[in-house]
């Protein structure tokens, strides 16, 4: 029997070579074509930056500028945690 450790890495193998190779795996499972899942950005983050920042422009317009640059730093640390997130997902597919 595997380890919980072992099975991953051969699940992640499965997909690695389900993407790169969709013919291959086809004609050695002998079974229908499967879709790869796309990794997706989650959509709440982004939309959250997006409030935070409208938020910062209002707040600035509004003269609130202690309150503007505090959102604005929120909504950047939001996007860059978005950012850090996708490329965690990218070193871990190649």
């Amino acid at each position: 029997m595997l380890s919980r450790e072992d099975s991953r890495r051969l699940a992640e193998l499965e997909r690695h070579m389900w993407r790169d190779d969709p013919d291959f795996c086809m004609r050695m499972s002998g079974g229908e074509l499967r879709a790869v899942p796309r990794r997706r950005y989650p959509v709440a983050l982004i939309f959250t930056a997006i409030v935070i920042w409208l938020a910062a422009i209002t707040l600035g317009v509004l003269g609130w500028w202690p309150a503007a640059i505090l959102a604005a730093l929120c909504g950047t640390a939001v996007f860059a945690a978005l950012i850090a997130r996708g490329a965690r997902r990218g070193r871990k597919r190649a």
